[in-house]
């Protein structure tokens, strides 16, 4: 603000319009208020001066012209302002990533934990005290989980194994038994162990597949060769739809898988239908039958080791319930996934989704 004075009588008391002119006339007000009898105008010809009119201790007349100046705009403040708050964003991103960061780490790393597999993911001993201390009992929770599964699983085909020989036996000596009824019973009940031993080794030793090498094949001959061998033994298995391409993974691992499927629904419902198509990067490989389906309470309990629907414990088609649970692990180490659902129709639908394994 900037003034000068002019020894002239000033004009009558005015309204002032403008804010700023009425605060800063408020404010010589109270200063001198007390001490002259002031007056305020604006010029007619410039609505921006503030004038204030006294009289001095003589009485001569005194006017002094106010000239209030905006606050000048600098051009360049603008941009240091959205430079600074680039600034403080950027600041603020980077504290926050850096805090979060090993929670995401961590959870990267829970959820890439897979029993199925012998192969660990461990997380990274680097970082502040309180990260590296996570790491560390993460990686050591993890190696105890893998050692605890493979000792289960060294156990399980041990015993399986094992009870190869005294079964071989009481067969041998059931062959002394006269009474053929007996003989028979005992027979069945021997082979129904059999093969219970036979399907727990398998299912014991379903993790040494998570070592075999993959490599890349033609999925859509992968899957007719097999449909062909069943059909060359006169099963009723028949194969819908076409894939192209080629795909990145285990093929031993993708046959077992199939075979475990199909010959479930052989077994239940008397044929299978393979059906093959693709979506996006993803191959779908469904096996459906005619059969009596899986109530729907029971979908995810099947998958489970030893489970069998209630109404299939029989000798006939009792089976283990050893079958989609290694299906289901051999999809997990495959990098893919195996769901169940029923078909309106009547039967059931496994659906097995695949995708190239990474290298």
């Amino acid at each position: 603000m900037s003034y000068h004075y002019i020894q002239q009588e000033g004009g009558g008391d005015e309204y002032l319009t403008d804010k700023r002119l009425q605060d800063t006339a408020q404010s010589l007000r109270n200063a001198l208020g007390e001490l002259y009898a002031l007056r305020f105008s604006t010029p007619s010809d410039n609505q921006s001066h503030l004038q204030m009119h006294l009289h001095l201790n003589d009485g001569s007349p005194l006017t002094i012209d106010l000239a209030l100046r905006s606050m000048p705009f600098i051009p360049w403040f603008p941009v240091v302002l959205v430079s600074q708050l680039i600034l403080l964003l950027c600041t603020a991103w980077f504290a926050i990533r850096s805090a979060v960061r090993p929670l995401t780490i961590l959870t990267q790393a829970a959820e890439s934990m897979n029993p199925h597999t012998s192969i660990a993911i461990k997380m990274s001993e680097e970082g502040p005290v309180e990260v590296r201390k996570a790491a560390c009992a993460f990686n050591a929770m993890q190696e105890r989980i893998a050692a605890y599964l493979q000792e289960r699983m060294h156990i399980l085909a041990a015993i399986s194994h094992d009870l190869q020989t005294p079964i071989t036996r009481i067969k041998l000596r059931s062959e002394l038994i006269e009474d053929n009824g007996i003989k028979i019973k005992l027979l069945q009940d021997l082979e129904e162990m059999n093969l219970l031993i036979r399907e727990g080794v398998s299912y014991a030793r379903t993790n040494e597949s998570s070592s075999e090498k993959t490599c890349r094949v033609q999925p859509h001959a992968l899957v007719d060769s097999l449909v062909c061998d069943y059909q060359d033994t006169g099963q009723p298995v028949m194969l819908l739809g076409k894939l192209s391409g080629s795909l990145l993974t285990k093929p031993l691992a993708l046959r077992r898988t199939l075979s475990n499927v199909i010959d479930n629904a052989l077994k239940f419902a008397g044929s299978a239908e393979v059906v093959v198509k693709q979506e996006a990067e993803y191959i779908i490989i469904q096996v459906q039958d005619q059969g009596p389906g899986i109530p729907p309470d029971e979908l995810y309990a099947v998958m489970q080791p030893f489970y069998r629907v209630e109404n299939s414990r029989n000798r006939m088609t009792g089976g283990t319930g050893l079958g989609l649970a290694i299906a289901q692990q051999l999809v997990t180490s495959l990098n893919g996934s195996l769901t169940l659902t029923n078909r309106v129709e009547g039967g059931l639908v496994v659906k097995i989704t695949l995708t190239d394994i990474p290298v």
